[in-house]
């Protein structure tokens, strides 16, 4: 009920509504008129004939006709009565089954129907609405934050200018906003002034406009958006963005950090302070056929090994964890440990073959610079000669046909990077690149998150997702670093020691086992203690720096922080 009075009152509020109340209640008076005078002439024409009927029979007839009911107990007997009967017949189906039942739709029904959906899809936010994030664009990349954002209960708001789109993405389950992104008083109306963070993520040219409104609006929302033009970066930040994010070539260098080659064993994957998180193939080093135990990076190197990857899929380490000769290693530790773990563990087994990368976009050409920068020989197979940052190094043809893999080097290479914009191509890619070299280092670039587990299938070792690139370098900048994503699906963070921790010794706690997370630093008044020792108790005030998959670190949430934390 008290939904039923708030939509009235919210129907009733607008003046469009007032006035269309007010025709139909015109058109009601109306109907009542002819209604009277028909009952009148009814009235009239029984005298004529020497029948004598009440007034109230008049209203009873007149309606009875009008409504093509029939004309039931009461009947005309001479011509002109039957006359008098069709018009009225005729009168009633004009006025009550066509003029009445359209003006009624037009002028309320309709109406109704949509105060209901802007009910759903409001063009306002609340006036106490304040650290929300606004998201003015929707697709892979934002679909991806959102997600984060509710693992994280962020309050969020997208900007649709059309409400059949908004109320198809609420039914999705997607908290919409109704409003036009080059207009200032929708801005204002979603309350930029109190939020958080701004996302635009759609075309360059509609992210500097959004950029530019928001920004006249208020100077201190911070306002990050993607960039696909690199020369769109200097305007992007001159209409006041805060970041601009160029993600093909984010993806790009990500993916070339995974490529086996190169002066170091260790490749270090993401930064986080002091602490660095590396990757190191076993393939061909003493430390295949060992367990974790034997190899004794902790003890040794103050190395912590924080899981490992076994043909895509991400395992937890533990002590018996055996070490194969595809098994690559996910480590935590300061760049003096990674450089012990460089001279214990060299490269030099791996040959000098050019790494073939698949597809020459703006991801593949980024993955051709950064290899160029750590010396890393390449060779890029596209159809378009055009693209190759180094003519010498092009391969001209389709990557489908076995000649033009063989010309790059498939058959030598240690590494395949798989970079096309389609996900389809890329899983077929995947497949046949697995099926030529079996001992292949596969790397697969995908669109959609949703396609990373059927690459995985396909062969491919690592697998990113331009979507979740995306959205994790979002959610970094709203976080200010506290989340970093090291590779698809696993996750460092951040989070204040909740009071369920304080005290407990790290193998008390019991984190690794009911979560799949590995404590891998420690953070007090600023000062970082990487690796810390499991029997040392927590304390009160502090944070800790935590590895896991996304499914872990939602689970670390769930089992130890509370919604007062």
């Amino acid at each position: 009920m008290k939904g039923l009075v708030a939509q009235i009152t919210y129907f009733l509020h607008k003046r469009t509504s007032r006035r269309n109340l007010g025709t139909l209640l015109r058109l009601a008076l109306f109907f009542l008129a002819i209604v009277t005078v028909f009952s009148a002439a009814f009235y009239g024409l029984m005298l004529l004939e020497g029948q004598e009927h009440s007034w109230f029979t008049g209203f009873y007839w007149t309606l009875t006709v009008m409504s093509t009911l029939g004309f039931g107990d009461v009947t005309f007997e001479g011509d002109l009565g039957r006359a008098f009967a069709l018009i009225v017949l005729l009168t009633g189906i004009v006025y009550m089954l066509v003029l009445f039942p359209f003006t009624f739709i037009q002028f309320f029904y309709a109406p109704w129907m949509e105060a209901q959906s802007e009910n759903r899809a409001p063009r306002q936010l609340p006036k106490h609405t304040s650290g929300h994030i606004l998201i003015t664009h929707y697709d892979e990349v934002t679909a991806a934050l959102i997600a984060k954002l509710d693992l994280y209960n962020y309050e969020y708001y997208l900007i649709v200018p059309e409400i059949s789109e908004a109320l198809r993405l609420v039914d999705n389950g997607i908290v919409v906003v109704v409003g036009d992104l080059d207009d200032p008083e929708a801005y204002r109306n979603m309350r930029v002034e109190e939020a958080v963070l701004v996302a635009a993520t759609g075309t360059d040219a509609a992210n500097t406009h959004v950029a530019f409104t928001v920004r006249e609006l208020d100077s201190d929302v911070p306002i990050v958006a993607t960039a696909n033009d690199p020369a769109s970066v200097d305007i992007l930040e001159l209409a006041g963005c805060s970041s601009v994010l160029q993600l093909g070539d984010m993806l790009g260098q990500s993916l070339a950090r995974r490529t086996q080659g190169g002066k170091v064993s260790a490749h270090v994957i993401g930064q986080y302070d002091r602490l660095l998180i590396a990757e190191a193939s076993a393939t061909e080093t003493s430390m295949v056929g060992k367990t974790l135990r034997e190899i004794a990076l902790g003890a040794d190197l103050g190395v912590t090994v924080v899981g490992v990857w076994e043909r895509g899929l991400f395992q937890t380490a533990r002590p018996e964890t055996l070490v194969g000769a595809s098994t690559v290693l996910v480590l935590a530790a300061s760049r003096e440990q990674l450089d012990c773990f460089d001279e214990r563990f060299p490269s030099e087994a791996l040959s000098d073959a050019p790494v073939v990368i698949i597809g020459g976009g703006r991801v593949g050409r980024a993955v051709c610079k950064a290899l160029a920068e750590r010396g890393v020989d390449y060779r890029l197979v596209d159809e378009n000669v055009e693209r190759c940052p180094d003519k010498a190094k092009n391969i001209h043809g389709n990557a489908a046909e076995l000649e033009v893999l063989k010309e790059a080097g498939i058959m030598e290479a240690n590494t395949a990077i798989i970079t096309t914009g389609d996900d389809d191509t890329n899983v077929y890619l995947t497949l046949y690149c697995r099926r030529l070299r079996p001992d292949l280092q596969v790397i697969t670039r995908v669109t959609l998150d949703r396609n990373i587990t059927t690459v995985h299938r396909a062969g491919s070792d690592f697998v990113m997702s331009y979507a979740s690139t995306g959205a994790n370098s979002i959610f970094n900048v709203l976080k200010r670093g506290d989340t970093l994503m090291v590779a698809e699906g696993l996750d460092v963070f951040r989070v204040k020691i909740p009071p369920t921790l304080s005290g407990r010794t790290i193998t008390e706690s019991g984190i690794r086992r009911l979560t799949g997370c590995t404590i891998i630093a420690l953070s007090i008044d600023g000062d970082a203690q990487i690796n810390p020792d499991p029997r040392q108790p927590l304390p009160v005030e502090g944070e800790l720096i935590l590895i896991g998959s996304t499914e872990g670190e939602s689970t670390f949430i769930d089992t130890f922080v509370t919604e007062d934390d």
